[in-house]
C-alpha cells in the first residue's frame, strides 16, 4: 500500500476526517485500507461474530462501537475469522483482549484499550449505521485509510 495518512492529509485537507488519538492498533498489520462495514454493540459480541466469521471480508474494515463499554468484544478467536476471512482491520470504540496471542495476527485492531473480561449474555446489535466516536462519522461504505500515524476516513476513495 502505498500511502501515508499525513500526506493524505496534506493533499486532501477538506477531504479527510482523524479519529482522535485514543486509539491503539493491537494487531500486526501495520498499514491498511479499506471500505467501512458498521456494527453498533450492546457489550456482546454476537453479531461481529457472525460478521467475521461468515462474511468475506476482502478490502473491508469493520467499525465497531461498544460506546467505551468496558468488555472486551474482540480477542484471539474473532481475529482468527478476520484474518481466515480476509479482512483488513477492525476499529473499535472499547476493548479488547487477548493481546500477547493476537500481535501476531495480520490484521490491524486499533481499540481504546484492553480488558480481560468479556460480557456473555447475547443483546442487541446494528449493523449499517451511522457511528459516531472519536471525532468522526463512519457510515457504511467510506473509506479507512490507517498507519503508525493514526486513523483516517474519507467518504470518496482517494488513494
Amino acid at each position: 500500500m502505498d500511502f501515508f495518512t499525513a500526506d493524505l492529509c496534506d493533499e486532501y485537507p477538506d477531504r479527510v476526517y482523524v479519529l482522535d488519538g485514543a486509539f491503539k492498533n493491537y494487531g500486526a498489520k501495520e498499514k491498511i485500507c479499506g471500505t467501512v462495514v458498521t456494527v453498533k454493540l450492546d457489550k456482546n459480541n454476537s453479531e461481529l461474530i457472525k460478521i467475521l466469521r461468515d462474511e468475506e471480508g476482502k478490502g473491508k474494515i469493520v467499525v465497531v462501537d461498544v460506546e467505551d463499554e468496558y468488555f472486551a468484544v474482540v480477542g484471539e478467536n474473532l481475529m482468527k475469522f478476520a484474518h481466515k476471512n480476509g479482512y483488513e482491520g477492525i476499529i473499535v470504540n472499547g476493548y479488547i483482549r487477548d493481546t500477547f496471542q493476537i500481535k501476531d495476527i495480520p490484521v490491524a485492531l486499533f481499540a481504546r484499550g484492553t480488558c480481560p473480561r468479556k460480557y456473555i449474555p447475547v443483546t442487541k446489535a446494528e449493523r449499517g449505521i451511522e457511528l459516531s466516536f472519536g471525532g468522526v462519522k463512519f457510515c457504511q461504505g467510506d473509506y479507512i485509510y490507517a498507519d503508525s500515524d493514526g486513523v483516517i476516513l474519507t467518504k470518496e476513495k482517494i488513494v
